[in-house]
């Protein structure tokens, strides 16, 4: 039993010691590594040495241009994919993106057509009609729906992060700092996307621009009424005066409890939200899923009158769908 109890001792021991040194290293190569690593992209590119012009036009080469008042459909069309890229952060600007779903639409409609002359399909109206519904739905409705959620997963992060800056401003302000330098004190210390955004916001001030002009840029690619608040609340102050600090305490409060009472309508409505994003990608999925299976599901019945112009009524109705979902969850506060 003497023996049992020294062994079961030092097994606790030997594993207290390899834990407790593990801890040790773990945590210096992490602190290590925090001290390293750049707040965000903004400083992380400094670092590295680019030139301060070169992160500003690095950073906002996705900005899509201001919308004139009589602006057409197919401007706002690619006013709205511009910013749908610009606000999902990925690495590539909407030129690239907008070739890459292209091409994408080509080698798939191209495989797709090959798979149809290798199981001896006929070449028909309908068989164009499935090769180019479900091209379309792979190389542009999938990447588009996930550019869709990157940009309202960054833009959640935006609005989370809006509060915090503010105080940090806030703080800034009260211990004597402009607002410039406010501002530059919110882009080295928060993360991205704030970090960045407000350090471009500081780099175009620094060249020349007008700090509000700064900051609506700012909401406008963004799209977020916190931000235009604050900008309202400079302007003003700058024109009538007043205490700076206590104006954008206030506004942080209301901010805050805006936040909240929009978190709460977001639960309520959780439930519709997911159904809305699953009947708007599970279409999408099950077409390409049952035609990667089983090709001849579709390709028995192109030929069918019924078909042809049932494929087309169908796509119209998923469009029209899909638009009245959007509405209905487009939730506002």
């Amino acid at each position: 039993m003497n023996g049992l109890l020294v062994r079961l001792v030092a097994l606790v021991a030997v594993f207290a010691a390899v834990f407790l040194i593990s801890q040790f290293v773990l945590s210096g190569w992490l602190n290590r590594r925090a001290r390293t690593r750049a707040v965000n992209r903004r400083l992380a590119l400094l670092r590295d040495g680019m030139d301060r012009r070169a992160v500003v036009s690095l950073l906002r080469q996705n900005q899509p241009a201001r919308l004139r008042p009589g602006a057409g459909s197919f401007e706002r069309a690619a006013f709205r994919f511009q910013q749908l890229v610009q606000t999902s952060g990925v690495a590539l600007d909407a030129r690239a993106v907008l070739a890459l779903i292209v091409f994408g639409f080509l080698t798939l409609g191209t495989v797709l057509l090959f798979v149809g002359w290798a199981i001896h399909a006929k070449l028909s109206a309908g068989l164009v009609e499935l090769v180019l519904g479900t091209a379309l739905a792979g190389a542009a409705g999938l990447p588009l729906l996930l550019l869709s959620r990157l940009a309202q997963r960054r833009r959640r992060r935006m609005e989370e992060q809006f509060p915090l800056a503010l105080d940090i401003f806030t703080r800034g302000l009260r211990a004597g700092h402009p607002i410039a330098s406010a501002i530059d004190l919110v882009a080295g210390e928060a993360e991205d996307p704030l970090g960045s955004e407000f350090g471009m916001v500081s780099d175009e001030v620094a060249y020349g621009a007008e700090l509000t002009d700064a900051l609506l840029g700012l909401a406008d690619r963004w799209e977020i009424e916190e931000i235009r608040m604050f900008v309202v609340s400079l302007s003003v102050q700058s024109e009538t005066g007043g205490n700076l600090a206590e104006i954008l305490e206030n506004l942080t409060k209301v901010i805050r409890e805006r936040a909240s009472l929009f978190m709460k309508v977001r639960a309520l409505s959780s439930e519709g939200r997911m159904s809305g994003w699953m009947l708007t990608a599970l279409p999408i999925f099950t077409m390409l899923s049952v035609f990667a299976v089983s090709p001849k599901f579709y390709l028995d019945v192109v030929d069918d009158p019924i078909f042809i112009y049932g494929y087309v009524s169908l796509i119209l109705l998923y469009a029209f769908g899909v638009y009245v979902i959007r509405r209905m969850i487009d939730l506002k506060v």
